[in-house]
């Protein structure tokens, strides 16, 4: 994964108020993130 996936990743199950859930489904919709980063950042398996 990028060095700004595994970023937002490590902020993100920090708990960080600045990359929340709905802050990364913004980066998925301006396709900044593909959904199978987008799963990996939030723990969720493909499917």
């Amino acid at each position: 994964m990028s060095i700004m996936v595994e970023s937002f990743k490590r902020l993100y199950k920090s708990g960080s108020k600045r990359v929340t859930k709905k802050f990364l489904q913004d980066k998925l919709k301006e396709e900044k993130i593909t959904q199978e980063e987008y799963n990996y950042i939030i723990g969720e398996k493909n499917e």
